[in-house]
């Protein structure tokens, strides 16, 4: 019997749970097909610009290392 009503209580919440996660993702205002590309170009352009900053801050401090340690 306990088990039952613990089974209920847990269906009920979890159906709250969905039907309120629905209404959530109904109002959200998802962006444009274009404007998604736009901003993942940006991100990736980011990306590579960053990596190309770390890169080159990598060569120079290991060529300061190796001239001046080694």
């Amino acid at each position: 019997m306990v088990i039952v009503i613990v089974i209920v209580i847990v269906f009920n919440k979890l159906k709250s749970y969905i039907k309120e996660s629905y209404l959530e993702f109904r109002r959200v205002n998802w962006p444009s097909r274009q404007e998604t590309i736009r901003l993942t170009l940006v991100v990736i352009l980011l990306s590579i610009g960053i990596a190309l900053f770390l890169g080159i801050l990598d060569l120079g401090f290991t060529y300061l290392l190796n001239k001046f340690l080694i």
